[in-house]
């Protein structure tokens, strides 16, 4: 069986993060929505395999991580790095930006993922 996108059992889930999304998270929405960096359309809280991805464009395989305080806890990182080596083997690119980069330099922000969008994966 191959991979399972936005399985039906994590629909809740998908749905509650959307309403709890942090101010940082919302930052990067309003960047992302409505096609406005290279035409490119992305979901937020996209399943994907048994992972909820904060923003995900298929089209490009790209996954857009908002990382927030919690994530610098030596357990959380491992987590976050196994998770990073799940979706590469998935080829799916993973960027992530910490709270304080999306708050302090949208425009950085900005540049990084056209960078990304523009440079196809090496492998």
């Amino acid at each position: 069986m191959g991979i399972l996108y936005n399985r039906f059992q994590f629909k809740d889930r998908r749905k509650g993060l959307r309403r709890k999304q942090t101010f940082a998270e919302d930052m990067l929405w309003n960047l992302l929505r409505r096609k406005q960096i290279e035409g490119i359309k992305f979901f937020r809280q996209f399943g994907v395999g048994l992972y909820v991805l904060d923003f995900y464009a298929p089209k490009k395989r790209l996954c857009i991580e908002a990382d927030g305080e919690y994530h610098s806890a030596p357990e959380q990182k491992r987590y976050d790095e196994e998770r990073t080596k799940e979706l590469n083997a998935l080829q799916i690119r993973v960027i992530r930006f910490s709270n304080k980069e999306l708050l302090k330099d949208m425009d950085g922000v900005r540049r990084r993922i056209l960078l990304i969008l523009r440079n196809p994966p090496l492998c």
